[in-house]
């Protein structure tokens, strides 16, 4: 049990979701930069004449930065589903310690040693603190 706890907490610290932050902010201003250099052409465009090679060299620009959005987001989304994973088996070797703990529980019930349930040291193998002697 404590094993998985220590993998479920190294899993946590080493979430990519909060390294990557810097990241995504740095390509989110790159990516409202390009859009604010198209919305400029656009509006230069109402007013004059654009050539068509600029108007393809905007849509090229704007197809690659899509596709490099698209691609971060399969990543990211990707990353999502293999954490999802990790955790679905944590919990899942989680439950079987429990239902383990359960049985050796109902066994020692239907056997009707309550000594056993009662007794000091229970299954989880630690004993109940101390009390005072004052209070003994």
């Amino acid at each position: 049990m404590a094993k998985i706890i220590s993998r479920f907490k190294i899993q946590q610290a080493d979430d990519p979701e909060t390294l990557d932050l810097e990241d995504k902010t740095q390509d989110y201003l790159s990516h409202k930069e390009l859009l604010e250099i198209v919305q400029s052409k656009i509006e230069e465009a109402k007013g004059d004449n654009v050539s068509i090679e600029s108007l393809i060299s905007m849509e090229e620009q704007l197809k690659s930065a899509l596709s490099v959005i698209r691609a971060r987001k399969t990543e990211l989304l990707m990353e999502l589903v293999k954490n999802l994973q990790d955790k679905e088996k944590l919990l899942k070797e989680k439950n079987k310690v429990l239902a383990s703990e359960v049985g050796k529980l109902k066994k020692i019930l239907e056997t009707g040693d309550e000594r056993a349930v009662m007794s000091p040291e229970n299954s989880s193998g630690h004993s109940p603190p101390e009390t005072l002697p004052l209070l003994k």
